[in-house]
């Protein structure tokens, strides 16, 4: 299916919230559906999800991608719930990369699907991927995921490669007690497998609501651990709106290590994101207790203008901070497969 593509119109010279972060970057979830049941996200089973009439159609993602990238945003990941789920996620990538002013198009998935969409996704522009890992061993693999699926992630691994998806992306959630055995084995997988092994500390978004502080494996002690078996250096020019803290490997060899670190090394400060949800919520951050809806004043006939005006209104209201580690915060009502990674 061809979608049309109105030009895209720049309503406004700066996207800037009050506190003076320019913000840029956008992650478009496009189904709360998945086929993995990771227990860091959601839960075993009692999972309702949205009816199809809810979801933004590709039209409608479309329609409001136009409006973010005339208030100036760059950069647009696509994510779940599992991205690859969707038919259509194909003739989605195709529309958005042929977006003016769109310089970074990238998608996240548990990799389960990807073969069946590599070729095509590279073919309509996808220039980035990220694929979530989080145990090199079969049982703990199963643990987390409750899914035995590990050889399916790796061959994605394999052929976001082939398709030069690249830098390929690997994310790892750790877990105290869980997958924390593992950092120095996915120090060597980096390095074999030529990937950026981003770990992602355990955040307040899971399913069963179980999280503690006690399960979060902090940056400081990932990069203590890998810095014993492999010296790292860390990359230059990073920007401050990223989310990991990236390092190469001192002795030269392929890969990288990026260390994602919300709960003990909060970054919001440079925070640079918006969310839009599946069904058209958007969302200033990952742990916002407010959203704004977007998908009914679409649907009620909203123009660009009037559209801009609500996410502009939004942008004011981001937050300062998740406040993970205050005494008075509140997670979010909605699980990590809802919100979108």
């Amino acid at each position: 299916m061809t979608y049309a593509h109105p030009r895209t119109v720049h309503l406004h010279p700066l996207l800037r919230d009050a506190h003076g972060r320019v913000i840029r970057d956008l992650r478009i979830s496009i189904t709360d559906r998945c086929n993995f049941r990771c227990t860091y996200c959601m839960p075993d089973e009692g999972v309702t999800w949205k009816a199809a009439e809810e979801l933004l159609t590709v039209d409608e993602i479309l329609a409001l991608a136009r409006v973010f990238v005339g208030l100036g945003i760059e950069k647009i990941r696509l994510t779940g719930g599992e991205v690859l789920l969707r038919d259509d996620v194909v003739a989605l990538t195709r529309a958005l990369r042929q977006l003016p002013g769109v310089k970074d198009l990238a998608l996240t998935t548990n990799g389960y699907r990807f073969e069946q969409y590599a070729a095509a996704l590279a073919e309509a522009g996808l220039q980035r991927i990220t694929i979530s890992l989080d145990s090199l061993r079969e049982e703990t693999f199963h643990r987390l995921t409750r899914v035995r699926a590990l050889d399916r992630v790796l061959r994605a691994i394999e052929l976001a490669h082939r398709y030069r998806l690249t830098p390929v992306r690997v994310n790892c959630v750790l877990m105290r007690g869980v997958n924390d055995g593992e950092i120095e084995d996915f120090a060597d997988f980096a390095r074999a497998w030529d990937v950026s092994l981003r770990f992602i500390e355990y955040m307040p978004l899971d399913g069963p609501g179980e999280w503690q502080p006690t399960l979060v494996v902090p940056g400081r002690e990932v990069r203590a651990r890998i810095q014993a078996r492999y010296p790292l250096i860390p990359i230059a020019g990073q920007s401050p709106s990223e989310t990991a803290r990236r390092y190469r490997f001192a002795d030269g060899a392929p890969g990288e290590i990026g260390i994602i670190a919300p709960v003990t090394e909060p970054f919001c400060g440079a925070c640079s994101r918006l969310r839009l949800t599946a069904d058209g919520k958007l969302r200033t951050c990952l742990f916002s207790v407010v959203e704004y809806d977007l998908r009914d004043a679409l649907r009620a006939g909203a123009g660009q203008q009037e559209l801009a005006a609500r996410i502009l209104t939004a942008v004011a209201q981001k937050e300062a901070g998740h406040r993970i580690n205050e005494p008075d915060f509140i997670p979010p009502s909605r699980t990590m497969s809802c919100i979108g990674g």
